[in-house]
Order: C-alpha cells, then sequence, then structure tokens
C-alpha cells in the first residue's frame, strides 16, 4: 500500500512526536493514500521564510497492519466521533492501538464537529451530514513498532 505524508522537510526516517496541539488521531506520524491531501497538508506547514515543501512517499506492509492492534475506520461512525473527539478534547487521553485509519477531519469536517463540540448538532446529525462529504483518509503510526512496517521510497518537491 502506498502512502503520503506532507511536510516542509524530506523525512527519510519517521519519528512518533508529540504534537503541539490536539490531533484527531493522537500523537504519531501521520500519512494518507490521498496524494492531494498530503500536498495540502506540507503547504499548510510552510511558514513565510520557507519556500520548499514535500510529499514523501512510503510502502507499509499491509499485513502487519491487519495482525497488529489497529483500529480501522471506514467511514464516520459514532464510535469515529467518540474517538476523534477524546483525542481532540482531553489532554490526558492516550489510546493503546499501533495503527489507526479513518476519514480526516479537514477544514470542512471541523466546520461541522465545531458545531458538535458547541452542542449546536448532536451525534447523529455531525455523522449524516460527514456522510454527504468525499472524504480522505489518514492511517497514523502510534507506535516504534508500528513505524517499523513502514519504508521510505522516495519524496516529490512541491510546486509552490
Amino acid at each position: 500500500m502506498k502512502l503520503y505524508h506532507g511536510s516542509i522537510e524530506v523525512v527519510e526516517f519517521p519519528e512518533i512526536r508529540q504534537p503541539n496541539r490536539t490531533l484527531d488521531y493522537g500523537s504519531g506520524f501521520y500519512t494518507t493514500t490521498d496524494y492531494d491531501q498530503a500536498v495540502q497538508w506540507a503547504r499548510r506547514r510552510l511558514r513565510k521564510d520557507q519556500n520548499e515543501a514535500y510529499v514523501n512517499i512510503y510502502e507499509v506492509d499491509i499485513d502487519a497492519i491487519r495482525k497488529a492492534n489497529t483500529l480501522w475506520f471506514d467511514s464516520p461512525s459514532e464510535e469515529w466521533v467518540d474517538f476523534v473527539y477524546a483525542n481532540r478534547n482531553d489532554r490526558n487521553f492516550n489510546h493503546k492501538y499501533d495503527y489507526v485509519y479513518g476519514p480526516v477531519a479537514n477544514d470542512r469536517v471541523y466546520a461541522q464537529f465545531a458545531l458538535f463540540e458547541s452542542r449546536l448538532i448532536d451525534k447523529q446529525t455531525l455523522i449524516r451530514e460527514l456522510k454527504t462529504y468525499t472524504l480522505v483518509d489518514q492511517l497514523l503510526f502510534h507506535t516504534p513498532q508500528a513505524l517499523e512496517s513502514l519504508s521510505f521510497v522516495d519524496f516529490r518537491r512541491i510546486a509552490l
């Protein structure tokens, strides 16, 4: 399975990093199967003094994911909402999964999620709304053991 990671640097040796903000699936190394999503992630990381961004390309052993402690969400569900909500709102929340796969809470999704977090819509309305969007995916590598299944292939410099 081919995966992409958008960054302001070439990441030949991925690491598990503690984020400086809350993320959908917690700490780790985030990838996607969608090249354009990785491009967006890379561009979002750029600062004014930087003029280069990259999409790092990897291969992952899908059998390793299947055999590991993996949390897999094919689409938004109550469990997905609860998991993302816990990661984004409880700084003490920590899960024990090696991998987490599921939809990306992109900007449009964040807007809906903010309505849910503000209690302006309920969970079922949130899920119903999200299912009308075309969502891209993300695969989080949460443990060092998970990262062992990831192999760096190449990178692409992004035109700015």
